[in-house]
């Protein structure tokens, strides 16, 4: 029990957030993750899920895996498929709202550690990972291709972006939809503060060409808790309004407004078939990579 607490302690935000370069992160997370998996309850998931198999004498020793052969001391052959397992794209928010913060590190730095660590784990089993950067328009696209040139350009997007502009999902995501033309995987990380009905009737038109979704909803724990404890001047980061209150006097309308928001997404989501996730900005980031595995087990 100890082992995975520590190794649980390592993924956390805090931990992450000073490693400054995005692929080293992206590295650390995933390697730290499939340690994890191997000394916890879901012992066996990850072996299946990295496609190693024990070597056999006579296996080419250039495809050994020396990584998990320095973490183990045993030797696996690390397997590939002579063709792509999955077209995905994976589609981060980057509106200003995302730039919130109350603790250590904003959801936007959040999602974008979080896509890159997607990223990596999608190259890293063949996958062909595309990247959409979105606000109320495309900020930034990347085909979904299984190059290696490819990561190296994600990475290097997603370490160079900043938050601009106010959220308009629906329109963004029509806009994704018509360019994505095969079937695949599709990765939502946003705040999803949008309007619901506009949100399910872009994930239809996602649907409706059978892709598969994953939703990743990303919120400081103070957007759910609003555990304020003097007045304050809260700041809409996308419209400027301000508003002074005392959060004593409201916490308790709020909080019922955001439960029955996130219960209304929530069951909304799944009615049509999104895995959805609800990820804080103080979680460790192994929570949301278990939910990815089990939806990517599930696609093969």
């Amino acid at each position: 029990m100890k082992i995975r607490t520590d190794y649980r302690e390592l993924l956390s935000p805090e931990i992450i957030s000073k490693i400054a370069r995005l692929d080293l992160r992206a590295r650390f997370i995933v390697e730290g993750f499939m340690i994890g998996l191997h000394k916890s309850p879901y012992h066996g998931f990850s072996v299946e899920f990295s496609e190693h198999r024990q070597y056999i004498p006579g296996d080419d020793v250039s495809k050994i895996d020396w990584k998990v052969f320095a973490r183990t001391d045993k030797f696996f052959i690390k397997q590939y498929e002579e063709e792509t397992n999955l077209k995905s794209y994976i589609l981060i928010d980057i509106s200003n709202s995302m730039s919130y913060t109350s603790k250590i590190i904003t959801k936007f730095q959040y999602a974008i550690t979080l896509g890159s660590v997607l990223a990596y784990l999608l190259f890293d089993q063949n996958d062909s990972v595309g990247l959409v950067l979105y606000s109320d328009k495309i900020e930034h696209l990347i085909e979904s291709r299984a190059s290696k040139s490819n990561l190296k350009e994600i990475f290097k997007t997603l370490a160079t972006c900043s938050t601009k502009g106010r959220t308009d999902i629906s329109t963004c995501l029509d806009v994704i939809a018509d360019k994505i033309k095969k079937r695949g995987l599709i990765i939502i990380i946003s705040d999803f503060f949008d309007s619901l009905d506009n949100i399910i009737a872009s994930i239809k038109k996602f649907k409706s060409k059978q892709n598969e979704i994953i939703a990743f909803q990303i919120l400081d724990e103070q957007e759910i808790k609003f555990d304020f404890t003097s007045d304050f001047i809260f700041k809409d980061l996308e419209s400027s309004e301000e508003l002074i209150t005392q959060p004593m006097q409201i916490r308790g309308s709020y909080n019922q407004l955001v439960k029955d928001f996130l219960e209304e997404l929530n069951r909304t989501l799944l009615d049509n078939k999104v895995d959805y996730n609800l990820i804080k900005t103080t979680d460790s980031f192994d929570k949301a990579l278990l939910e990815f595995l089990k939806k990517r087990k599930r696609l093969h």
